[in-house]
């Protein structure tokens, strides 16, 4: 008993860590945050933070990590098929989760995110190519295939770049539908 409490303070201290980074870096550039502005604005202890991270650069690699897993999460629920309400809700959730993830939309805004896009692109191409190479078509060599799915992969993240530097402004059901057409009409007729 004793135990699940302490991985429930654990678990609620790491939430208010993250929301307080996720606050400072909307008001703060990445650079210019400190232990001492994300301790004072999560209303915890200096020392509850080091229980979690050993520095700044150090949360930032967990929430890199945690972003790409839940990027991962939400592609492994996506099964791609010639139905276009499934891949508008698919691309629907990409957008929606860009949106209320404020370290990956500005890593979207700004340049400074080349390590964890090159990090993310590099596993997002190994995952999408391990789930479709039991579908290849044979009408395509796999080196034609691979820089397919590099396609479809950059397509999107420069479609999610452009929208978050505008500020979100178009709803996000518009940018859902956009990635959903390039979708439907470019990579999956190559992969059927």
């Amino acid at each position: 008993m004793n135990h699940e409490i302490q991985d429930e303070r654990y678990y609620v201290a790491d939430e208010a860590i993250y929301d307080a980074f996720f606050l400072i870096l909307k008001e703060k550039e990445l650079d210019k945050i400190t232990v001492s502005d994300v301790v004072k604005r999560a209303g915890i202890v200096r020392s509850t933070f080091y229980n979690h991270y050993e520095n700044i650069p150090d949360l930032v690699t967990a929430i890199e990590d945690k972003t790409i897993h839940d990027m991962f999460v939400l592609m492994e629920r996506f099964h791609p098929k010639n139905d276009r309400e499934m891949c508008k809700s698919y691309f629907l959730t990409i957008c929606d989760y860009t949106r209320t993830n404020p370290f990956l939309a500005n890593l979207l805004r700004n340049p400074r995110g080349d390590a964890f896009f090159e990090k993310a692109i590099t596993m997002l191409h190994r995952y999408v190519t391990k789930v479709m190479q039991n579908n290849t078509p044979t009408h395509h060599s796999k080196e034609e295939y691979s820089y397919m799915i590099a396609c479809t992969i950059g397509s999107t993240i420069g479609v999610l770049h452009k929208w978050s530097k505008e500020d979100f402004k178009t709803p996000p059901e518009f940018v859902a539908d956009i990635l959903t057409k390039a979708f439907i009409t470019g990579m999956l007729p190559s992969i059927l």
